[in-house]
Protein backbone atom coordinates (compact mmCIF):
# COMPACT_ATOMS: atom_id res chain seq x y z
CA UNK A 1 0.00 0.00 0.00
CA UNK A 2 3.36 2.24 -0.17
CA UNK A 3 1.88 4.09 -3.23
CA UNK A 4 -1.83 5.01 -1.82
CA UNK A 5 -2.52 8.26 -0.63
CA UNK A 6 -2.82 8.56 3.33
CA UNK A 7 -6.75 9.49 3.32
CA UNK A 8 -7.03 6.16 1.39
CA UNK A 9 -5.36 4.19 3.53
CA UNK A 10 -7.19 5.50 6.35
CA UNK A 11 -10.38 4.89 4.67
CA UNK A 12 -9.24 1.64 3.67
CA UNK A 13 -8.31 0.79 7.86
CA UNK A 14 -11.81 2.50 9.01
CA UNK A 15 -13.44 0.00 6.80
CA UNK A 16 -11.13 -2.91 8.18
CA UNK A 17 -11.13 -1.88 12.13
CA UNK A 18 -15.33 -0.86 12.14
CA UNK A 19 -16.05 -4.23 9.81
CA UNK A 20 -13.81 -6.55 11.93
CA UNK A 21 -15.69 -5.15 14.88
CA UNK A 22 -18.57 -6.00 13.22
CA UNK A 23 -17.77 -9.78 12.52
CA UNK A 24 -17.18 -10.34 15.84
CA UNK A 25 -20.19 -8.60 17.81
CA UNK A 26 -23.58 -9.24 16.24
CA UNK A 27 -25.02 -6.14 18.24
CA UNK A 28 -22.56 -3.92 17.36
CA UNK A 29 -23.29 -4.70 13.60
CA UNK A 30 -27.13 -4.41 14.30
CA UNK A 31 -26.77 -1.25 16.00
CA UNK A 32 -25.01 0.58 13.03
CA UNK A 33 -26.22 -0.92 10.15
CA UNK A 34 -28.91 0.59 7.37
CA UNK A 35 -31.96 -0.69 8.58
CA UNK A 36 -35.31 1.38 7.71
CA UNK A 37 -37.34 0.74 10.37
CA UNK A 38 -34.39 2.41 12.66
CA UNK A 39 -33.77 5.31 10.48
CA UNK A 40 -37.40 6.10 10.63
CA UNK A 41 -37.60 5.93 13.97
CA UNK A 42 -34.95 8.53 13.92
CA UNK A 43 -31.31 6.49 13.50
CA UNK A 44 -29.86 8.32 10.45
CA UNK A 45 -26.16 7.51 12.11
CA UNK A 46 -27.02 4.66 10.18
CA UNK A 47 -27.12 6.14 6.75
CA UNK A 48 -23.02 6.61 6.99
CA UNK A 49 -22.22 4.21 9.74
CA UNK A 50 -23.47 1.14 7.31
CA UNK A 51 -21.09 1.94 4.54
CA UNK A 52 -17.77 1.48 6.77
CA UNK A 53 -19.62 -2.70 7.93
CA UNK A 54 -19.61 -5.44 5.59
CA UNK A 55 -21.63 -8.52 5.88
CA UNK A 56 -18.10 -10.86 5.80
CA UNK A 57 -13.57 -10.89 5.11
CA UNK A 58 -14.80 -11.47 1.56
CA UNK A 59 -16.90 -8.54 0.86
CA UNK A 60 -14.52 -6.44 2.81
CA UNK A 61 -11.78 -7.39 0.68
CA UNK A 62 -13.65 -7.02 -2.65
CA UNK A 63 -14.46 -3.36 -2.02
CA UNK A 64 -11.77 -2.18 -0.36
CA UNK A 65 -9.46 -3.67 -3.46
CA UNK A 66 -11.44 -1.25 -6.08
CA UNK A 67 -10.67 1.41 -3.79
CA UNK A 68 -7.19 0.55 -4.22
CA UNK A 69 -7.24 0.39 -7.68
CA UNK A 70 -9.53 3.33 -8.41
CA UNK A 71 -8.46 5.58 -5.58
CA UNK A 72 -5.42 7.40 -6.90
CA UNK A 73 -6.66 8.09 -10.19
CA UNK A 74 -9.33 10.49 -8.63
CA UNK A 75 -7.01 11.75 -5.99
CA UNK A 76 -4.73 12.66 -9.08
CA UNK A 77 -6.86 14.48 -11.05
CA UNK A 78 -9.20 16.09 -8.50
CA UNK A 79 -7.27 16.38 -5.43
CA UNK A 80 -7.87 14.85 -1.74
CA UNK A 81 -10.56 17.11 -0.87
CA UNK A 82 -12.30 16.57 -3.70
CA UNK A 83 -11.67 12.94 -3.61
CA UNK A 84 -13.28 12.75 0.17
CA UNK A 85 -16.36 14.23 -0.84
CA UNK A 86 -16.64 11.87 -3.82
CA UNK A 87 -16.88 9.04 -1.44
CA UNK A 88 -19.13 10.21 0.72
CA UNK A 89 -21.20 12.46 -1.26
CA UNK A 90 -21.10 8.85 -2.97
CA UNK A 91 -21.94 7.21 0.00
CA UNK A 92 -24.93 9.47 1.07
CA UNK A 93 -26.45 9.23 -2.15
CA UNK A 94 -26.53 5.18 -2.53
CA UNK A 95 -28.14 4.87 0.56
CA UNK A 96 -30.60 7.71 -0.10
CA UNK A 97 -31.37 5.73 -3.32
CA UNK A 98 -31.73 2.16 -1.04
CA UNK A 99 -33.95 4.48 1.36
CA UNK A 100 -36.34 5.21 -1.46
CA UNK A 101 -36.62 1.74 -2.60
CA UNK A 102 -37.20 -0.07 0.57
CA UNK A 103 -39.13 3.03 2.54
CA UNK A 104 -42.06 0.19 3.42
CA UNK A 105 -40.13 -2.02 4.30
CA UNK A 106 -39.57 -1.61 7.97
CA UNK A 107 -37.39 -4.93 7.99
CA UNK A 108 -35.10 -4.48 5.21
CA UNK A 109 -31.35 -3.76 6.23
CA UNK A 110 -28.10 -3.25 4.04
CA UNK A 111 -24.23 -2.86 4.55
CA UNK A 112 -21.07 -2.39 3.23
CA UNK A 113 -19.14 0.68 1.18
CA UNK A 114 -20.33 -0.31 -2.30
CA UNK A 115 -22.00 2.66 -2.98
CA UNK A 116 -19.13 5.24 -1.76
CA UNK A 117 -17.07 2.59 -3.83
CA UNK A 118 -19.38 2.96 -7.05
CA UNK A 119 -19.13 6.57 -6.74
CA UNK A 120 -15.03 6.31 -6.81
CA UNK A 121 -15.21 4.06 -9.91
CA UNK A 122 -17.24 5.82 -12.10
CA UNK A 123 -15.10 8.65 -10.69
CA UNK A 124 -12.19 7.55 -11.74
CA UNK A 125 -13.81 6.09 -15.38
CA UNK A 126 -15.31 9.50 -16.22
CA UNK A 127 -11.84 11.11 -15.11
CA UNK A 128 -9.88 9.11 -17.31
CA UNK A 129 -12.01 7.51 -20.01
CA UNK A 130 -9.07 5.76 -21.85
CA UNK A 131 -8.68 3.41 -19.08
CA UNK A 132 -8.67 -0.31 -19.59
CA UNK A 133 -9.59 -2.90 -16.44
CA UNK A 134 -8.67 -6.16 -16.59
CA UNK A 135 -12.41 -8.32 -16.19
CA UNK A 136 -11.37 -10.95 -13.67
CA UNK A 137 -8.21 -9.57 -13.81
CA UNK A 138 -7.39 -11.14 -17.54
CA UNK A 139 -9.98 -10.05 -19.75
CA UNK A 140 -8.81 -6.64 -20.84
CA UNK A 141 -12.01 -3.96 -21.02
CA UNK A 142 -12.45 -0.21 -21.91
CA UNK A 143 -13.74 1.28 -18.04
CA UNK A 144 -16.52 3.25 -19.66
CA UNK A 145 -17.70 -0.77 -21.06
CA UNK A 146 -17.80 -1.89 -17.69
CA UNK A 147 -19.11 0.96 -16.06
CA UNK A 148 -22.38 1.21 -18.16
CA UNK A 149 -21.81 -2.67 -17.85
CA UNK A 150 -22.33 -2.46 -13.86
CA UNK A 151 -25.29 -0.28 -13.77
CA UNK A 152 -27.00 -1.90 -16.76
CA UNK A 153 -26.73 -5.23 -13.90
CA UNK A 154 -27.35 -2.98 -11.43
CA UNK A 155 -30.88 -1.62 -12.79
CA UNK A 156 -31.26 -5.87 -13.44
CA UNK A 157 -31.03 -6.64 -10.45
CA UNK A 158 -33.08 -4.21 -8.61
CA UNK A 159 -35.68 -5.40 -10.88
CA UNK A 160 -35.32 -9.31 -10.37
CA UNK A 161 -34.80 -8.33 -6.53
CA UNK A 162 -33.37 -12.23 -6.65
CA UNK A 163 -30.68 -12.16 -4.64
CA UNK A 164 -29.10 -10.13 -1.16
CA UNK A 165 -27.04 -7.31 -3.23
CA UNK A 166 -28.03 -3.65 -2.38
CA UNK A 167 -27.97 -3.15 -6.44
CA UNK A 168 -30.44 0.70 -5.25
CA UNK A 169 -26.81 1.38 -3.01
CA UNK A 170 -24.46 0.73 -5.83
CA UNK A 171 -26.39 2.26 -8.37
CA UNK A 172 -27.17 5.56 -6.36
CA UNK A 173 -23.69 5.83 -5.29
CA UNK A 174 -22.66 5.13 -8.96
CA UNK A 175 -24.81 8.07 -10.04
CA UNK A 176 -23.54 10.41 -7.15
CA UNK A 177 -20.05 9.84 -8.03
CA UNK A 178 -21.17 10.58 -11.76
CA UNK A 179 -22.69 14.21 -10.64
CA UNK A 180 -20.12 15.00 -8.23
CA UNK A 181 -17.54 14.80 -10.86
CA UNK A 182 -19.32 17.03 -13.61
CA UNK A 183 -19.90 19.57 -11.00
CA UNK A 184 -16.46 19.32 -10.06
CA UNK A 185 -15.59 19.30 -13.54
CA UNK A 186 -17.65 21.12 -15.55
CA UNK A 187 -15.64 21.52 -18.49
CA UNK A 188 -16.09 17.71 -18.54
CA UNK A 189 -18.99 18.04 -20.86
CA UNK A 190 -16.79 19.77 -23.56
CA UNK A 191 -14.10 17.74 -23.31
CA UNK A 192 -15.59 14.23 -22.77
CA UNK A 193 -19.00 14.96 -24.62
CA UNK A 194 -19.41 11.25 -25.41
CA UNK A 195 -18.36 9.57 -22.67
CA UNK A 196 -21.05 11.95 -20.68
CA UNK A 197 -23.38 10.68 -22.63
CA UNK A 198 -22.42 7.04 -22.62
CA UNK A 199 -22.35 6.47 -19.00
CA UNK A 200 -25.64 8.89 -18.47
CA UNK A 201 -27.78 5.63 -20.60
CA UNK A 202 -28.40 3.51 -17.72
CA UNK A 203 -29.28 6.49 -15.55
CA UNK A 204 -31.32 7.86 -17.96
CA UNK A 205 -32.96 3.92 -18.40
CA UNK A 206 -33.52 3.56 -14.52
CA UNK A 207 -35.34 7.08 -14.54
CA UNK A 208 -37.64 6.21 -17.25
CA UNK A 209 -37.87 2.55 -15.70
CA UNK A 210 -39.28 4.41 -12.64
CA UNK A 211 -41.83 6.69 -14.53
CA UNK A 212 -43.31 3.46 -15.95
CA UNK A 213 -43.35 1.82 -12.83
CA UNK A 214 -41.27 -0.76 -13.77
CA UNK A 215 -39.16 -0.64 -10.59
Amino acid sequence: MADLHPVTIAIIAINVLFSMKGFNDYSFKSKYLFQIGAIRRGEQVRMISSAFLHANPQHLFVNMLTLYFFANTVIGKLGVFQFVVVYVGSLIIGNLLSYYFHKDEYHYSALGASGAVSGILYAAILLKPDMMLGLFFVIPMPAYVFGIGYLLYSIYGMRAQNDNIGHDAHFGGAVGGYLITLFMVPTLLQTSTLMVVLLAIPIVILFVMIKLGKI
